[in-house]
């Protein structure tokens, strides 16, 4: 019986420590206050490709430039001096 009630107040123990680290973690990127300065739509010319950031940058006509992430398959296809047209995503809600 003590080696019964020794277990469960270990497990209760360390379920109780894991659960307060996870609730103390916040979500990266789900701040409301938070403003996007990015159009909803951007059409431009593809000026930098950042394969290890998944990023890439597109100049406008007016030459306003903005940086965006991008899965892998999509960053394989683009290259410099390519013309895009790139739709911003809304943000998860959290």
């Amino acid at each position: 019986m003590r080696m019964y009630r020794a277990l469960m107040t270990g497990l209760v123990a360390a379920g109780m420590l894991w659960s307060g680290t996870a609730m103390g973690q916040t979500n990266v990127g789900c701040d409301p206050q938070t403003k996007v300065n990015s159009p909803e739509k951007v059409e431009g010319q593809v000026i930098k490709v950042d394969h290890a950031a998944n990023k890439v940058t597109i100049r406008e006509a007016s030459g306003k430039t903005y940086e965006f992430h991008a899965d892998k398959e999509t960053l394989q296809n683009l290259k410099i001096g390519d013309r895009l047209e790139a739709k911003l995503r809304a943000t998860p809600n959290c």
